[in-house]
């Protein structure tokens, strides 16, 4: 029963026995390569266009880096903008720098020297005052009694002294008449005596009465500018007081304190001892502008061993009144000036490979032996406009001697009235075409220089 169901099914289904075989490939039997020859195609194709590619890239940068050195090349000998400046033949100050303050010449503080109520103060703060004007004035009322008690002491003693003399006189005649007794004579005499001398104290009250009165009004000591009032009328004063009435400061003239290395003394001294007058500028803060000129006063007598240093005043007329008190000021101690001294701008002085030089402006165009020979090209290149230029540089060497502040002391190298440049310099080099510029904060540029400048040319 089983064995008839399994036919049956194997006849529903059909039999793999009447299906056809599938040949499998034996070990030793090579496989056909499918769509290989296509896969070949394709990846030559793909090297082939990468290296199309690259060539084309590689002739393109080669053309752009061309036209980038043809474009270099032509401006290889464009002129450079610069500003120059005519060097100097003048008297040159060789000074000693230094940091000082303002100080007040004279600075007095007004106190009372009598005790009262401050009754007037007839003087503006910040009023420029003279010597002997009054600045305040005290309730004199108690001083002018005082002075007139002690004036009517004097009458009386005076008076009391014409007896007593008289008296001396009489007992004197009756002692020569032996009338009275020598003691009583001396004792006249000693009374007369004693009333000459209340009449001499009298007069000495008088004059403290006299000299308290005169300092209800006081008076300024010197000339002046006066300060914040320090106390207002109605108040009582006491010559005891720590406090004054007001301070005057002497601003004309002015003087300045500064300091001095140690190292400096010997020279400054040298100077100072042999009788000469040192002259002294002060300059603002930023040493940029000039605001007074004086001489050496003094220096001190001893070096601050802390600090190494000696403390000079140099004192100024002020009479503009740029300096003020406790003003800062950078101070220049002018030691000597030296005559015909070669001078330059600081910013003119450039160093290299052959020490210090500077760029010399010159006329006309750049020796052969300075001109950069420049490699030869398919095509010409042009001659602009713009590169067309009459003047070159040359770096021209010169000897330093001395450098103060903003300006250098030349020993040779170059001469008065040449050009040299001041601004620029960054872009040049022997030889360089330049299109020079006169400098605005300087002088001495010739007048041919000017009209050969045009400012027409000059890039914006």
């Amino acid at each position: 029963m089983l064995s008839a169901q399994i036919t049956e099914q194997d006849s529903k289904f059909g039999s793999p026995a009447n299906e056809p075989m599938v040949k499998l490939p034996t070990p030793d039997e090579p496989k056909s390569p499918k769509g290989s020859a296509a896969r070949k195609w394709i990846v030559l194709l793909v090297i082939v266009a990468a290296v199309g590619a690259a060539v084309w890239k590689i002739r393109s940068n080669a053309k752009e880096q061309d036209s980038v050195q043809q474009i270099m090349a032509a401006q290889a000998d464009r002129p450079t903008p610069v500003q120059v400046s005519a060097v100097q033949q003048k008297t040159m100050p060789i000074f000693l720098t230094a940091l000082g303050t303002v100080t007040a010449y004279n600075t007095v503080t007004i106190k009372s020297r009598v005790d009262g109520q401050l009754m007037l103060v007839p003087v503006q703060e910040g009023q420029a005052v003279r010597q002997g004007q009054v600045l305040a004035e005290i309730d004199p009322k108690p001083y002018q009694a005082a002075l007139e008690q002690a004036q009517g002491q004097l009458v009386k003693d005076q008076a009391n002294a014409v007896n007593a003399r008289a008296e001396a006189a009489r007992y004197s005649a009756l002692q020569a008449a032996g009338v009275v007794s020598k003691e009583s004579q001396q004792l006249q005499a000693s009374n007369a005596g004693q009333a000459e001398g209340s009449i001499a104290a009298d007069q000495a009250a008088i004059e403290a009465a006299k000299v308290n009165l005169g300092y209800t009004k006081i008076l300024s000591p010197i000339n002046g500018v006066v300060g914040l009032r320090q106390v207002d009328p109605g108040n009582i004063v006491h010559a005891s007081d720590t406090n004054g009435l007001l301070v005057v400061t002497q601003l004309q003239p002015i003087s300045v304190i500064f300091t001095l290395p140690e190292d400096q003394l010997p020279e400054v001294l040298k100077r100072t001892r042999g009788g000469a007058r040192l002259a002294v500028e002060a300059f603002d803060r930023a040493a940029s502008t000039h605001l007074a000129s004086g001489n050496l006063l003094t220096v001190d007598n001893q070096i601050d061993t802390a600090t190494g240093t000696v403390k000079a005043k140099a004192v100024f007329p002020n009479q503009d009144g740029a300096l003020f008190p406790n003003q800062f000021v950078n101070v220049r101690l002018i030691l000597q000036e030296k005559q015909n001294a070669i001078v330059i701008p600081a910013a003119a002085l450039q160093t290299g490979s052959q020490g210090n030089f500077v760029y010399l402006l010159k006329q006309g165009q750049p020796p052969a032996d300075l001109v950069e020979k420049k490699k030869d090209t398919d095509r010409p290149l042009p001659e602009l406009a713009e590169n067309q230029s009459d003047y070159y540089v040359l770096a021209q060497t010169v000897n330093v001697e001395l450098t103060e502040g903003a300006q250098v002391i030349l020993t040779g190298g170059v001469k008065a009235g040449d050009q040299i440049v001041v601004d620029g310099q960054e872009k040049l080099k022997n030889g360089s075409k330049v299109f020079p510029k006169t400098a605005p904060a300087k002088a001495g540029t010739t007048a041919e220089l000017n009209a050969a400048t045009d400012p027409s040319r000059q890039p914006s």
